[in-house]
């Protein structure tokens, strides 16, 4: 039987941006983004854009957040990001208008792949569109689209595509009933 065998893993293809960018992100993230002291939310996304994220107008971005590359970044209008959200990108991830990523919860992208010896880098897209709502502590994984007004529960994970207007509950994330928005 093979075993896995990690002094063989080999992830120079993968090449997100330059080593000077990615190392001047990592102390803003730290210094600034994930800073729960001095900086406005209005500052934060300023560094966001300056470092290539496309971001809307009224997004609200709460203390804590992470955001491993901007520049694989674009969110819409009017979207609450909560305390502590960690935005795994290794690559993109497309927010999209009037979304809710609650407190703790975390999108990402990047996997290794259990079934070669190598445990070789997977990536995979994340889009949440328009209207969605991640709870607090739940888990968005790569290559899956949160389609739009679906909502993840609390402490769920979604491994696979969620329906529009549905609510999803669970690890696995599972359908449990359709959403119904009264005005």
């Amino acid at each position: 039987m093979t075993k896995t065998d990690l002094s063989r893993f080999n992830n120079d293809w993968y090449q997100p941006g330059g080593a000077l960018k990615k190392l001047l992100w990592y102390f803003c993230n730290v210094l600034v983004l994930k800073n729960h002291l001095w900086f406005h939310g209005a500052s934060k996304i300023a560094l966001l854009r300056l470092f290539g994220a496309k971001i809307g107008k009224g997004v609200v971005l709460k203390p804590g957040v992470s955001v491993k590359y901007p520049w694989l970044l674009s969110i819409g209008n009017h979207t609450w990001i909560g305390e502590n959200v960690w935005i795994d990108n290794l690559t993109r991830v497309e927010i999209g208008s009037h979304v809710c990523i609650s407190q703790g919860a975390l999108l990402l992208c990047g996997n290794h792949d259990y079934k070669k010896s190598t445990f070789d880098l997977m990536l995979g897209e994340i889009t949440l569109e328009d209207g969605a709502w991640i709870g607090a502590k739940s888990v968005v994984s790569g290559g899956v689209r949160v389609k739009s007004h679906a909502v993840l529960s609390v402490n769920s994970v979604a491994s696979k595509d969620l329906e529009a207007y549905s609510i999803y509950r669970g690890n696995p994330a599972e359908k449990v009933k359709d959403r119904t928005i009264s005005v």
